[in-house]
């Protein structure tokens, strides 16, 4: 052990290491505690799943030669430059960097040479595999923004992309981590190639690569498990994880996963964001190419996670996180840190840290989304645009100055068929609120019909852009209550555990405290995939009274009571202008009774199709930002998020939204990382670049408005 301690390392991050301590047998003892709580969750392949992969990919290679050699003889090479062409497949993300889980499909890169052009990858090449067997599901998406072949070749899924180099031929021996391979490529090609050159470098950046990959393995089933694994919604992807992890071992060189694990909670528990993550110093390689700097780019300072990429042209890898989101995922870090020393202290077991959330037990309002079409090839588009825009609508609601969080629960669920009766086809998801505790005011008011308005005029108006827009498609959003979920999800999935506390996220986005003092547990699966819950027959109650024309509503709640009665509602025959609904507030025991007239399961604004309004938001003053170490700079984490001074009243928003309409496209527009707007590192367009559709949609408003009793 002297010797291991004695002995000189290599230097690796941008620090030098906190600690270089060898293991000790307890760690042994405790990584293997840890390998086998990970086991039944399906992490590991074994070694005949893992041969089929490497032939499947052996076929793939084999065909990219053929393919390159034949389109070479065909464009009329010279036979000895035909016989050395060469093309390749290269490997990357969760595969490439060894923590696929069984069943995952592989991202794959397909590299030719000069003279092998894009379209023929996805004219001669699609053709090829079209013809070979064992290849089903075969697709291309060629406008995505990394142009993608996919199909499943002998069971295996796998998405290809393309690159081909200013070079003659493609070695077996090629190495993409070389900047200059970038010279005289289009940008498709260079994006091709940026997910082999981020995880080839990552590699060569951590001390030991088992350690790192049983680390990784472990805090991504973590993330998964506790609803935090999302790039789309605006949480992290893999390939943000896995720099994380590179970051954790690059500063324990000699530590197990056992003890790597630990001090990833205890390191980004205590992280000061937004100061970045980097894994090594970046360097310019002189292509010119845009790369995350928040001293050149002004965009750049407002993101709120920054975790950059090693690998030229560096960029963030965390441009979705919002401050919800990046709250969610502090407080996730922290109740990690508490379960890691429990378990590294003996008092507790490996499989605590993996149990499921308790997002429908953790809050006392929701608002339900939903997302419905008529056909099944639809309602996939549909899912798919609606899922990529709810970070709009987190953004939207975390601007809201009666607002504090708004979580997004990851997982998607499937429709209440008898609910839905228009729509075989619908996917609801779920986001958790916690409304601002009002000091002085006795009841507020809050209107919530503008920020979910202009969120689905983001969804329709990009719809309208790509042509998807189909009759049938709809979005809905429902504010409910917690004891109201029942209506929306199977008893299995709401179902309590007995109470555990949980610690604050601290500074909410306000900047104000908030007190919450515990949380109820649930059983919901967080790995449990998207779209497979079983679906469930509605109440009898709640197709009952949808038929009655009026309805007055009495609701108690009581501190001695803790059976909860079903909710019972009505939608009202003509939606009530300035309709509004009390909502219990901070107190946890309420011996008054609330009266109100409620549609079923709270407020709906079935949108039908899409509405032409660009929102505007409020763009923050450049003077909030506060200068950093290294030129970042950040604004006050008490001022996190600009707010509206106040919801819009109905004539209000009826004026703001004629307002728009007049509007040119070039009006300001909030470069926050939750909208998709002045967001020059991003890698969507703005929709504030989309041009207005020509043909008016019809929509259907209904206001969501609610008062927050005292």
């Amino acid at each position: 052990n002297s010797m291991l301690e004695n002995r000189p390392q290599k230097h690796y991050g941008i620090t030098s290491p906190i600690s270089l301590t060898p293991p000790k047998e307890i760690d042994y003892i405790c990584t293997q505690k840890l390998i086998e709580a990970m086991k039944p969750f399906g992490v590991f392949e074994d070694e005949e799943e893992l041969n089929h992969r490497l032939i499947v990919l052996g076929k793939l290679n084999k065909l990219v030669k053929e393919w390159i050699s034949e389109l070479s003889e065909s464009k009329n090479l010279p036979p000895s430059v035909v016989a050395n062409v060469g093309g390749k497949i290269f490997t990357f993300g969760s595969y490439r960097l060894g923590v696929h889980t069984k069943g995952a499909d592989i991202d794959a890169l397909c590299v030719a040479p000069r003279h092998v052009e894009r379209s023929d990858f996805f004219q001669s090449f699609f053709e090829k595999l079209k013809a070979q067997d064992g290849i089903r599901n075969l697709r291309a998406i060629e406008d995505a923004y990394v142009p993608v072949i996919k199909f499943e070749f002998d069971g295996i899924e796998i998405d290809l992309v393309f690159a081909r180099l200013a070079i003659q031929t493609i070695s077996d021996n090629l190495d993409l981590r070389d900047d200059s391979r970038l010279r005289s490529l289009d940008i498709r090609c260079i994006r091709s190639l940026n997910g082999c050159r981020v995880t080839d470098e990552i590699l060569h950046l951590v001390p030991n690569k088992e350690n790192f990959r049983l680390t990784l393995r472990a805090i991504k089933l973590w993330a998964k498990r506790r609803g935090i694994y999302s790039n789309v919604l605006g949480f992290l992807g893999g390939v943000s994880w896995a720099m994380l992890v590179a970051r954790t071992c690059q500063l324990y060189p000699n530590a197990l996963a056992s003890t790597l694990v630990h001090k990833f909670f205890l390191i980004f528990s205590k992280w000061e964001w937004p100061n970045p993550v980097l894994l090594k110093q970046p360097e310019d390689s002189n292509l010119n190419l845009p790369v995350w700097d928040p001293r050149v780019n002004p965009s750049d300072r407002y993101h709120l996670m920054p975790i950059i990429t090693p690998a030229y042209p560096q960029q963030n890898s965390t441009y979705n996180v919002s401050t919800s989101t990046r709250a969610v995922m502090v407080e996730e870090f922290k109740q990690g840190l508490a379960v890691t020393d429990e378990i590294l202290q003996g008092k507790s077991d490996w499989p605590k840290l993996l149990e499921p959330p308790n997002f429908f037990q953790k809050y006392k309002h929701y608002i339900v989304l939903t997302a419905s079409a008529s056909t099944e090839e639809h309602h996939l588009e549909w899912v798919g645009l609606v899922e990529s825009k709810i970070r709009v609508l987190v953004g939207n609601l975390e601007r809201n100055e009666f607002i504090n969080l708004a979580h997004v629960n990851p997982q998607s669920f499937p429709g209440n068929k008898e609910q839905y009766k228009e729509s075989d086809h619908v996917s609801m998801w779920f986001l958790g609120i916690i409304f601002r505790k009002m000091e002085n005011a006795e009841s507020v008011n809050i209107d919530l019909t503008y920020d979910i308005q202009s969120f689905t005029d983001t969804v329709h108006r990009q719809a309208n852009n790509i042509n998807m827009l189909k009759e049938g498609m709809k979005i809905e959003a429902t504010h409910v209550k917690k004891k109201q979920l029942h209506y929306y999800l199977p008893a299995e999935i709401l179902q309590k555990r007995k109470k555990q506390s949980i610690p604050d996220i601290g500074q909410n986005i306000s900047g104000l405290p908030f007190k919450r003092v515990s949380m109820d547990g649930s059983s919901l699966d967080g790995s449990m995939n998207i779209d497979t819950g079983t679906r469930y027959s509605s109440p009898p109650s709640l197709n009952k009274i949808s038929k009655l024309d009026n309805f007055s509503l009495v609701e108690t709640e009581s501190a001695s009571t803790s059976r909860e009665k079903p909710l019972t509602v009505t939608m009202p025959s003509v939606p009530i202008k300035g309709l509004s609904f009390s909502v219990i507030g901070s107190k946890t025991e309420i011996t008054s009774t609330t009266r109100a007239v409620l549609p079923p399961t709270g407020c709906t604004i079935p949108t039908v199709v899409g509405r032409n309004v660009i929102p505007r938001l409020i763009t923050p003053h450049p003077g909030q930002g506060q200068p950093l170490l290294n030129g970042i700079s950040t604004r006050n984490s008490k001022k996190a998020s600009p707010k509206r001074p106040h919801s819009p009243s109905s004539e209000e928003y009826t004026k703001r939204l004629k307002d728009i309409e007049k509007d040119s496209l070039g009006g300001e527009s909030s470069p926050i990382p939750t909208t998709d707007t002045k967001r020059l590192a991003s890698k969507e367009l703005p929709d504030s670049s989309s041009p207005i559709p020509t043909n008016n949609i019809r929509v259907i408003k209904h206001s969501i408005r609610l008062t927050l009793n005292r």
